[in-house]
């Protein structure tokens, strides 16, 4: 059977086994990918994934399941083994499925890679790295495109079919000289052309430099309340747990979160938007199709400091009344704000600059705690040295109404589009 074919007969089976409501989506993946180790590219390979996720509702008990196998063997196993799984789950009136929307295919990117500009730009990245930054080891730099295919259906009648070809780098890097080492850094992006450099790509080349900058830092000494330049790196970690703390299904069905009843309302600075654009040309690696069966669009979730969108799914929608969102979320642009980084920077008595953030998930108020990592002293408007052994804390609510300075600059990962920002009033602790 064909791909297509493969989900008729798939949702056809769960019909025919006595589904309410079914869905199948099928997704194949091929994936070619270059590896670097030991500063020359070591493994060249290609890998195919399948992934036939099969979901089913009946009695308004829902169960899912995800095998590798397309063949009618392994199809009829996973029918049966799916409904096992319904009948033994708990019913409840919100499992749903998307209603019915006009048959869609979305096409995005190459159908199939050019190897040898890959190649080219990955050896010359190495090349760059050995010639500038001699003292950069280069750990899991992978270079790869993935071009996938993906097959939606169910038995409301949907059916979408999304062809993704997207370029994806990524580089893990630290310095090191004689006993002396930094602590590890990151950064890439994903590309639908190879237009660039690879040393250009996301904060490649900002944190090579810093990274070596790191291999001396100091431990900064006392406690005090300051403020925290925000990294478009670690921004995207604080956002997401932003948004999981209380956008998201888990925390407005249990009532928990602070903004569920702030639809509308201010809720951060108004210095601050943030956006989700799946199918804006701004992201490289969107989606135009949800898991849940919905075609995507972009939504804007806080402008101008206003709560404008909840990020529901349709169970979460349906458990809280509130509305679904138009997308899963993900591919996060920041609008970016009217001062430079080095003006921010100018207008700082004592902060940080914080590139990485290690800790826990925040409670379900927002406070957090942890290790500033990759991070700088920042005092009467300079940055001083790189520091180590310093926590900082505080309270994500609190944080984002605190925003007061946003970068004109913005770093584009293909995935998102991020700027610094400046945010006060956060416990910044030394030894």
């Amino acid at each position: 059977m064909i791909d297509r074919e493969i989900v008729s007969y798939c949702l056809n089976s769960l019909k025919d086994f006595g589904a309410d409501k079914a869905q199948c989506m099928l997704y194949r993946n091929k994936k070619y990918e270059m590896n670097v180790e030991s500063g020359a590219i070591s493994l060249l390979r290609t890998t195919l994934d399948t992934a036939l996720v099969l979901t089913v509702i009946k009695d308004n008990k829902k169960g899912t399941i995800s095998i590798n196998k397309t063949d009618e063997a392994s199809i009829k196993e996973a029918v049966k083994t799916v409904f096992e799984l319904s009948s033994n789950s708990d019913a409840d009136e919100a499992y749903d499925i998307a209603p019915y929307q006009a048959p869609k295919e979305f096409t995005n990117g190459d159908s199939e890679p050019v190897m040898d500009r890959m190649y080219d730009l990955l050896k010359s990245y190495i090349r760059t790295v050995k010639e500038n930054y001699p003292s950069i080891n280069l750990m899991d730099t992978i270079m790869s495109f993935d071009s996938g295919v993906m097959y939606l259906a169910n038995s409301n009648g949907v059916n979408f079919k999304e062809s993704t070809g997207v370029y994806n780098f990524s580089s893990m890097f630290a310095a090191k000289e004689g006993e002396k080492s930094s602590s590890f850094n990151a950064s890439g992006s994903s590309m639908l052309k190879l237009e660039k450099e690879l040393m250009d790509c996301g904060s490649v080349k900002t944190l090579l430099k810093q990274s070596v900058e790191q291999l001396d830092t100091k431990t900064l000494e006392g406690k005090f309340q300051g403020d925290v330049i925000i990294t478009p790196d670690c921004l995207s970690e604080l956002l997401n747990a932003y948004i999981d703390t209380f956008l998201r299904d888990g925390s407005l069905i249990s009532g928990t979160s602070i903004l569920k009843d702030k639809l509308n309302e201010k809720v951060a600075s108004e210095v601050l938007s943030i956006h989700s654009k799946p199918v804006s040309k701004e992201i490289s690696d969107g989606y135009h199709v949800t898991s849940e069966g919905f075609e995507a669009e972009d939504v804007t979730i806080i402008d101008t400091g206003i709560l404008k969108s909840f990020m529901l799914s349709n169970y979460g929608s349906k458990k809280t009344g509130r509305e679904r969102a138009k997308n899963e979320g993900g591919c996060y642009v920041i609008d970016p704000g009217t001062e430079s980084f080095n003006d921010i920077v100018k207008g700082i008595e004592k902060g940080i600059l914080l590139a990485r953030f290690s800790g826990g998930q925040p409670s379900s108020n927002g406070d957090f705690s942890g290790v500033a990592k990759n991070s700088y002293y920042i005092e009467n408007g300079e940055i001083k040295y790189p520091i180590s052994e310093t926590m900082v804390s505080g309270n994500l609510y609190e944080a984002f109404n605190n925003i007061r300075r946003i970068s004109s600059e913005t770093i584009d990962y293909g995935s998102t589009v991020l700027p610094y920002i400046c945010v006060s009033g956060i416990t910044i602790s030394g030894k």
